[in-house]
């Protein structure tokens, strides 16, 4: 609805045409418009008088430092062109205006103009007489102020008390007043020692759970801090804060100073580089655990603090050699460091840092400012624009009654403390508890790692912003305590667990202690012959081998609340769906892997909860980046140790840390029989065709040989011989020699010459040999001819270019997969689809009827030994073996 009721009038800048309508038109001109107009009606047109007193221009004032005033004004230059450009955007386009683009920062085409001075001096007189004769009489709406010192920023809240005018002061190395002033807010463009101390607690203390257990008084752990020279505290700095708000799970034990530390010097006054250095290590090893060993608390974290390069670099190698003795100390830079600076920082592993990233200018602060101001006087004008605009404060000695005039401050500082917008710092809200303008700064914290080389690397571990600390893969807390809850650390550089009221022996182990006196959570996986599984007798128990939980599931709570329930039977609340553990999910594991486990145990002192691997799997990198397997429960924590037949691999090697390899073996290839008839000729298969050929020329020819003999012989089978019947032929000859060669009994005539007699034993001592050697090489080879597929090796053109639907495979997700895809991908995408889940099924796959699988590819120590127990001897491994470890 529009009221009528008074004139309305347009107010147009100076210099342009007035258009002057009569009354009845622009009644007329009013309600059409009213009425057909899509754009929104506004209760009230522009102040026009207003507009024109303050001639179409806010002002702000802006107190520059007293030291360096030149920087922050061309800082204060920058931020206005960048306001400027914004809102000049938004003006050049009155036609065609789209909701992409920023609204204007002031309403009413308004100007907007800084007044900047610079006091004379530091002193609240010089403060006091700039801002009165400088910037009050102006009109200033606002100040932007820059104290560089506590005593500044003290000067400027009573300064804004006084004047009631809206003052943003930015910080830069100036803690900010704990204070509640609607006049004076503050912003810090620096993180304060304060907001730095918050951060190291929140990384020291951990998460909810930590200060639960300090609720709970299941006792408190501290550190201690290193302070090197270069270390300015002054009187409220980082390790006051630390000291003022340890809280109940954490404290700062002992500070130990070794800003004396020089490394001596020798007769001459100078010391060589190198000797200088080993001597300040040595000094620094000396003090430090000295130190440690009279606490009077447990020490489980050091911070350093300081910035001369020669005592951190010594402490650092004092800590690398106090890391054995020590595993479970943490140390932790208590400054903060740039992204930059990591590459030159060396230490013990699991060394903690963090710092600012994308850390924005000072301009980026004072355009946040001026935006802010710019923000709450346009809806302060839309409201009471007489107060938003025109400043009654003009004057400091003749300062007007708040109670007969309202203060323009006052009202424009309810706009500032509701206001909220997203600036170039990120997020910019007020605080108006605290006098506080919150923007967004972004810390990373880092942990120092074994890299996939095994060389030190800088590694991310979580983030902190606005108060609250992230860290990667849900990890409550980045440092623990002797006595804390395992799993919430990640300086040491291996995978811990979740360790929740585990009530055994020595308590869960945690990375960074020593694995003596503690319990470890062990997965593996069934793989024979390195892992076996019987089931357990009737109470549940293992006559032999070790009791290992089969859970079925790969996730961490449902098997902490399995082995709470397995040490604590008589428990009433579990982690997991139930109150008995069912016998189903115990088994008995036993094999060469647990023997060696059993072994590490006793030698080292551990004891160890022993499960089997949910998914059944190696580990592989999953399409949505999550590790799966026995990979994927290390670096979630639900387990500290894998112990099977696990191969080492580079992507595997990236993540988690191995052992020395106990077990060499490679790849092979198993086949199995193939259900073919022999065919007619198989039986000249022991011998070769030339051999074929020599034994019945033989025969032939010992034949000629007896007939000629016999023949010529006075005593001969022949018409001329003594009293001879009958007649010795070649027929004769040729029938006598078969019946040797073949062994079989009919009826020949024997030669009577001496000559041929002894020939013809030579031929059956040859024919007996020749039986017996083709006899056992006939069964030999029709067995092995007919039996198996013929693969040579992995570069067999079976398997590179498979044909008549020979299929091949491996298990998903192993080492053995991992191989064929980075040296045979061609051959990877072909037997993707034979792939097994494990090697049990893909043994199985080829002893079907009919077969599934024509070839199996595996470590071949785990084909041997299923050649070795097939009862069938249908398997056998093929080809040359490869990929040796």
């Amino acid at each position: 609805m529009v009221s009528l009721s008074g004139l309305w009038t347009c107010c147009l800048a100076p210099g342009r045409t007035h258009l002057l309508l009569s009354a009845r038109p622009l009644l007329l001109l009013l309600l059409l418009t009213a009425f057909t107009s899509s754009e929104p009606c506004f209760p009230h047109p522009q102040p026009c008088h207003i507009l024109a007193r303050i001639g179409h221009t806010v002002r702000l004032g802006a107190l520059l430092p007293t030291r360096q005033p030149a920087r922050i004004q061309n800082a204060l230059n920058r931020a206005l062109a960048s306001l400027r450009h914004q809102s000049g955007g938004s003006d050049a386009s009155t036609t065609t205006t789209t909701t992409s683009q920023p609204p204007p920062l002031l309403p009413y085409n308004l100007s907007l103009e800084m007044v900047a001075r610079s006091p004379a001096g530091g002193d609240p007189e010089s403060l006091s007489r700039s801002a009165c004769q400088d910037l009050v009489v102006r009109g200033v709406s606002a100040v932007l102020a820059f104290p560089r010192s506590r005593e500044e920023l003290i000067q400027v809240e009573f300064l804004s008390s006084f004047l009631e005018i809206p003052f943003i002061s930015i910080l830069e190395d100036t803690e900010p007043l704990v204070t509640k002033n609607q006049f004076h807010l503050q912003m810090s463009a620096r993180v304060p020692p304060s907001t730095l101390g918050s951060l190291l607690l929140a990384v020291l203390q951990g998460g909810e759970g930590d200060r639960d257990r300090g609720s709970r008084g299941e006792g408190s752990w501290g550190g201690a801090a290193v302070v090197c020279p270069g270390w300015d505290e002054g009187g409220d700095g980082l390790l006051a804060h630390l000291q003022r708000h340890s809280g109940s799970t954490w404290h700062l034990w002992d500070i130990i100073n070794l800003t004396r530390i020089t490394g001596g010097r020798d007769r001459r006054g100078e010391a060589s580089e190198e000797r200088r250095e080993d001597q300040m290590e040595e000094e620094a090893l000396k003090v430090i655990s000295t130190r440690f060993l009279r606490s009077p608390s447990p020490i489980s974290s050091v911070l350093l603090l300081g910035s001369d390069p020669e005592c951190l670099s010594s402490v650092l190698r004092a800590a690398q050699r106090l890391a054995p003795s020590l595993p479970a100390l943490q140390w932790i830079m208590g400054y903060p460091l740039s992204p930059d600076s990591l590459h030159t920082l060396g230490g013990p592993l699991g060394l903690l840092a963090y710092g600012e990233v994308g850390r924005k200018p000072i301009s980026f602060y004072i355009r946040d400012a001026l935006q802010l101001i710019g923000r709450a006087v346009s809806a302060a004008t839309m409201v009471r624009p007489d107060l938003a605009l025109i400043q009654n404060m003009v004057n400091c000695y003749d300062k007007p009654n708040r109670h007969e005039l309202p203060s323009s401050g006052q009202y424009i500082a309810r706009f500032l403390s509701n206001t909220s917008f997203t600036g170039a710092t990120g997020l910019i809200q007020v605080d108006a508890s605290v006098s506080r303008v919150l923007s967004s700064q972004l810390f990373h914290v880092w942990s120092l790692k074994r890299g996939a080389l095994g060389q030190p690397a800088w590694v991310t571990v979580g983030q902190w912003t606005r108060g609250r600390l992230e860290l990667e893969g849900g990890v409550l807390g980045l440092v623990g305590g002797l006595g804390s809850s395992q799993g919430q650390g990640l300086g040491a550089g291996v995978r811990g667990g979740d360790g929740q009221g585990d009530s055994s022996a020595g308590g869960r182990w945690r990375p960074g202690m020593s694995v003596e006196g503690h319990r470890l959570r062990v997965v593996t996986l069934v793989e024979h012959p390195f892992v076996f599984t019987r089931e357990v007798d009737e109470d549940g128990l293992c006559p032999a081998g070790q009791l290992c939980l089969d859970p079925r599931t790969n996730r961490s709570d449902i098997i902490q609340g399995l082995f709470n329930q397995l040490h604590n039977p008589n428990s009433t609340t579990t982690d997991w769906e139930g109150n008995d553990l069912p016998e189903d999910l115990r088994k008995c594991c036993y094999g060469y892997c647990i023997d060696l486990l059993e072994k590490l145990a006793e030698d080292m002192g551990f004891t160890f909860d022993l499960y089997i691997v949910g998914d059944g799997k190696y580990g592989a990198l999953s399409g949505t980046g999550r590790w799966t397997g026995l990979v994927g429960d290390l670096l979630s924590g639900t387990a500290d140790m894998a112990v099977t037949s696990f191969s080492i691999n580079s992507a595997r090697s990236r993540v988690i840390d191995f052992t020395s390899p106990f077990y060499s073996t490679s790849l092979g290839i198993l086949v199995r029989s193939r259900d073919t008839a022999a065919p007619i000729g198989a039986f000249m298969w022991p011998l070769h065709w030339s051999m074929w050929v020599g034994i019945f020329v033989t025969l032939h020819l010992t034949a000629l040989f007896l007939t000629l003999y016999e023949w010529n012989s006075p005593f001969g089978m022949t018409p001329h011989g003594r009293n001879r019947l009958r007649v010795f032929s070649y027929s004769s000859a040729l029938n006598l020699c078969y019946a040797i060669l073949f062994g079989r009994t009919v009826a020949t005539k024997t030669p009577k010459c001496w000559t041929g007699r002894f020939l013809m034993n030579l031929w059956a001592i040859f024919c007996l040999l020749v039986l017996s050697s083709y006899t056992a090489n006939l069964a030999a080879v029709m067995v092995g001819e007919k039996t198996f597929e013929q693969v040579s090796g992995i570069h067999d053109d079976k398997l590179h270019h498979p044909s008549l639907g020979f299929r091949f495979g491996t298990v998903r997700e192993s080492s053995a997969e991992d191989y064929m895809k980075k040296s045979f991908p061609e051959m990877h995408d072909y037997m993707r689809r034979f792939n097994q889940p494990t090697t049990p099924e893909g043994v199985h796959m080829l002893k079907t009827d009919p077969p599934t699988l024509d070839a199996f590819i595996m470590d071949k120590a785990l084909l041997d030994f299923e050649v070795s127990i097939d009862a069938d001897c249908k398997l056998l491994t093929v080809g040359k073996p490869f990929a040796i470890e």
